[in-house]
């Protein structure tokens, strides 16, 4: 087991959260089951501003404080059971999309509206982990979705304002393991609710019920092409191909990409095992890509931001192997996570590849 360590407060730490309320809305997230019981969880990232984030790595064994953005009050601090590689943004050495050394998947996603996390009190202060924190905690500690369906009852999630955000990181979170036991996880005014991933995506606001029972208004989309049929005695066929699936909604609302998930995450082709599955992944997650421009939002300083994806990641669970690809580069990297942590005694992070490569074939014929 690697020395204790702890892992160093930033003051600007959660910086990587720190944007306008409705700027990080657009995060989607699927999960496939490869015919060998291999789990691919994937996802888009999306923000408004430059996340810089960076490939982040915590060794098992380092010593993590709560609450470290409330300059008030402290919380518990625990050693790292796992070690764990993942995304972090801004420099924080807060995992916000991560797989630790047993194959259990965390992500975040920005939930502004119904997320409810409430200060932090004297009676929760000895218990309390901040929104932003979770990701930590969980892949830290933790090896499988049951033992987090156990675990997230023994803390308080509370809220850390933060200064640039103007409000607490509104945040809720899938978790999958290796076995492709699937969670989503959502505070809110009912309080803490864990839901069965039981449609394989996640995406954001409004909660994860709410989406559920919205996909009642698609239940006869079909991934078959629909026939030609007869309307008095005119014969109607049908223009070309995919008229199974028309009305599924294509913009980048939460509502309209989760059912899109949806469709395409459960009418994957079957997959031999977690190669394939990563491929298929990458595959469905383009649908989902928006580049710069499709997406803006004027504020009161009358700046644009302009949301697009950031970075997509991939996650094999039961091979323990994590992929990603940038808005820039475009050509997706990996990492062996437990190769990664192999000997690694403190946490360490490394930048993206942001080079856009291009094979030339021109000398081919």
């Amino acid at each position: 087991m690697p020395a204790t360590r702890t892992l160093r407060r930033l003051a600007a730490g959660v910086a990587a959260l720190a944007l306008s309320a409705q700027s990080a809305l657009a995060c989607t997230g699927i999960v496939l089951h490869a015919d060998n019981g291999d789990t691919i969880f994937g996802r888009t990232m999306e923000f408004g501003l430059d996340l810089e984030s960076e490939l982040l790595a915590v060794p098992a064994g380092t010593k993590i404080e709560t609450l470290v953005m409330n300059p008030d009050k402290t919380g518990f601090s625990y050693t790292t059971k796992y070690g764990f590689v993942g995304m972090n943004g801004l420099n924080a050495p807060i995992a916000i999309d991560a797989m630790n050394s047993e194959g259990l998947h965390f992500g975040a996603f920005f939930f502004a509206g119904p997320a409810v996390f409430p200060e932090v009190t004297d009676e929760t202060q000895p218990t309390a982990l901040s929104s932003e924190e979770v990701g930590n905690w969980i892949l830290g500690n933790f090896a499988t979705v049951a033992e987090v369906r156990e675990a997230i009852h023994t803390v308080n999630l509370v809220g850390t304002p933060i200064q640039q955000l103007g409000s607490v990181a509104p945040l809720h979170y899938s978790v999958v393991d290796a076995s492709g036991d699937a969670i989503v996880i959502e505070q809110t005014t009912s309080g803490l609710t864990i839901y069965d991933n039981t449609v394989n995506v996640i995406a954001n606001n409004p909660t994860y019920d709410w989406h559920l029972t919205n996909l009642r208004n698609y239940i006869g989309l079909t991934d078959l092409n629909l026939p030609a049929v007869t309307v008095g005695r005119q014969k109607l066929e049908p223009f070309g191909q995919g008229t199974g699936l028309e009305g599924l909604p294509g913009n980048g609302s939460s509502p309209a990409r989760f059912v899109r998930a949806v469709a395409f995450a459960n009418t994957a082709q079957p997959m031999k095992d977690g190669d394939e599955g990563v491929f298929r992944a990458f595959h469905i997650l383009n649908n989902f890509d928006i580049p710069r421009g499709s997406v803006v939002e004027n504020p009161e300083t009358g700046q644009p931001v302009l949301e697009y994806t950031e970075w997509t990641s991939v996650a094999d669970t039961k091979n323990r192997v994590y992929y990603f690809k940038t808005y820039e580069a475009q050509a997706a990297t990996k990492v062996d996570i437990k190769a990664a942590l192999d000997g690694l005694t403190v946490p360490s992070k490394q930048p993206l590849e942001t080079t856009f490569q291009v094979i030339d074939a021109t000398k081919g014929f």
